[in-house]
């Protein structure tokens, strides 16, 4: 039997490791070191998905994602949303008292913000949450701890000192599944969205020219994000995400609205059409 793998950026027990387990549990989890590497396991066929984290509610879009997506070849055919829960973590017999140091990502520290300055411990920055806890279990020094997802605690064989740790009850992660081959929704069967990208030209006006039709069509847009296209100022394009499904026949407005970006764009290139996760509603 061929074991189907779907790689993720990070250490064994990250947050992307726990999405890869809650929705392809019968999948090998390929851990990677970085973006790149999970980009190039799919491309090469070493993977046959990825699981890439796009939006955070509290930290934004996440950083070098724009970059990869467009120029990978890859399709986004899913997405996943986590609710983002940190414990803090010690070798065994440790405890809250005996913490000095907590280790974690940049992003976890900042978002765990109440529970360091109320114990007065000193930050440590990590490359990775889970990899925080791994340099913990390595250490087994009683004095630090590791702020990292509870899974972490589970493969490397800490004790989970406090738990829920995170400053807001609404952290989430949106997550993508990024493909080789192209695996569109059907129309019809559910909210869907539509995620593409696109170029204007430096011209006054020629932005709002673009949008103009998705606004008259009545077709919701969630998202849309600007960057600089090969570091010149005078080339800017878009990745944006809409309601809806391009070639539902019940509902052509998403239809009208690209053929109307056409015209005021330079390209228009669809990235993916895919379920939209239950969180959403």
């Amino acid at each position: 039997m061929t074991v189907r793998r779907i790689a993720y950026q990070g250490e064994p027990g990250a947050n992307s490791h726990i999405v890869c387990k809650q929705h392809y549990p019968a999948w090998e989890a390929l851990a990677c070191a970085s973006f790149e590497d999970v980009f190039a396991a799919v491309e090469s066929g070493e993977a046959e998905l990825a699981m890439i984290p796009i939006d955070n509610s509290i930290a934004g879009r996440v950083a070098d994602i724009h970059h990869f997506l467009p120029e990978s070849g890859l399709h986004i055919i899913g997405e996943h949303f986590l609710r983002i829960r940190f414990n803090l973590m010690g070798v065994p017999g440790s405890s809250l008292d005996s913490i000095r140091t907590v280790h974690s990502h940049v992003h976890a520290l900042g978002q765990c913000r109440r529970i360091i300055r109320e114990r007065g411990l000193t930050p440590v920055i990590s490359g990775d949450t889970a990899g925080a806890a791994r340099e913990v279990a390595e250490a087994g020094d009683p004095t630090q701890g590791a702020i990292s997802p509870p899974l972490a605690a589970e493969i490397y064989g800490l004790e989970i000192l406090a738990e829920d740790v995170e400053d807001e009850d609404h952290n989430t992660t949106r997550f993508v599944v990024l493909s080789r081959e192209l695996v569109e929704a059907r129309p019809g069967n559910g909210p869907v969205i539509t995620s593409f990208i696109f170029n204007v030209r430096n011209l006054p006006a020629a932005l709002y020219k673009a949008l103009g039709g998705f606004a008259t069509n009545g077709v919701n847009m969630t998202k849309l994000e600007s960057y600089m296209v090969g570091g010149e100022f005078a080339a800017t394009q878009f990745l944006a995400e809409v309601d809806g499904h391009p070639a539902d026949p019940e509902n052509p407005a998403l239809k009208r609205a690209l053929e109307e970006l056409a015209f005021f764009t330079t390209d228009v290139k669809i990235l993916g059409v895919y379920p939209a996760d239950p969180a959403r509603t």
